[in-house]
């Protein structure tokens, strides 16, 4: 009998062990790496979400800011980090499905070298110029780079906001100069001096700006107009129906071979928080809109915006200059 009652306990103890293994999951802190540098709209998300993030989870998420190469460089990071769950790396739209179709080469493989866990936020494009730029609709500025071919410069942040200056001066028929920056803090900073033109970017860089009349805003992208700045017309409204639902969107991936156990907390963690009242409170003024879904959503939605820029820079003849 003490030997039947040994084997049992011990039977026990290798069942109940990986659960509380699972349980204990996460055992220390954390890092997101955001693949731009501060002052942006991602910036802005993962600083709201982190503080949410680490209350789901009993552990601080502490933000890493790995700017450079269109998100790129932090993107690397990522895929390159231990798939321990220790590593969450925030999906941008541009460094994700539209980087490796205008990079020769990259250090990630989208489809490969991550695991979806979810979405995060969705946002429209906007079009904003320095108030000493004589135009006051997306036409005018048209005809005025038509006229003056090749002085007027706009500046991009990631890959997304290129193509749709590519896309403005391949649907206007006009020569502008494109200026790259390595995240929109820097570029919205030349931008108000007046060492840029123009910029295509999201809400959140430049909604206090437009605000405050120290940006012009042209048009947003969409079929409606943003809450956040009913005053600014779509892009539709403006003429140039083409840019049609072009949106930016956010989300959050783990290094591929990541247990599916630490994926499953992490995206509970993020719906939470992202259905969070105070966050939406938050957003709301950065015109970032909440889109939290399963995993499997996230990896199909992956896919699709994949190809779909995939054919956007094919039709441009965009790259990386």
């Amino acid at each position: 009998m003490p030997q039947l009652r040994l084997v049992v306990l011990l039977l026990a103890a290798l069942v109940a062990a990986p659960v509380v293994a699972a349980a204990a999951y996460p055992e220390k802190p954390i890092r997101l790496i955001v693949p731009f540098p501060p002052g942006g709209g991602t910036d802005a998300l993962s600083r709201i979400l982190a503080p949410k993030l680490g209350e789901n989870l009993g552990q601080q998420v502490l933000v890493d800011n790995r700017g450079g190469a269109q998100g790129g460089v932090g993107t690397t990071l990522g895929a390159k980090a231990a798939p321990d769950g220790y590593t969450l790396v925030f999906a941008h739209s541009g460094a994700l499905t539209i980087n490796p179709h205008m990079y020769s080469s990259l250090g990630y493989n989208t489809l490969k070298d991550f695991a979806a866990v979810s979405r995060g936020t969705e946002m429209p494009y906007i079009l904003v110029l320095h108030p000493s730029v004589p135009a006051k609709s997306m036409k005018e500025l048209a005809a005025l780079a038509r006229t003056h071919p090749g002085q007027l410069t706009f500046a991009s942040t990631s890959a997304g906001p290129q193509l749709m200056g590519e896309l403005f001066r391949t649907i206007s028929k006009t020569q502008m100069v494109h200026v790259p920056y390595k995240g929109a803090g820097p570029a919205v900073t030349d931008l108000l001096g007046g060492h840029v033109s123009i910029m295509f970017t999201v809400p959140s860089s430049v909604g206090g700006h437009i605000r405050a009349g120290k940006l012009r805003a042209l048009g947003v992208s969409g079929t409606q107009r943003e809450e956040s700045l009913p005053e600014v017309p779509t892009m539709t409204e403006a003429g140039f129906a083409d840019f049609g639902q072009a949106r930016e969107w956010y989300g959050f991936v783990v290094p591929a071979g990541t247990p599916a156990e630490a994926i499953t907390r992490l995206n509970a963690a993020l719906v939470r928080a992202l259905n969070d009242p105070d966050v939406h409170k938050r957003l709301h003024p950065l015109a970032q809109k909440p889109v939290p879904s399963t995993p499997a959503q996230f990896a199909d939605y992956i896919r699709a915006q994949y190809e779909l820029w995939g054919k956007v820079v094919k039709a441009t003849g965009a790259k990386v200059e």
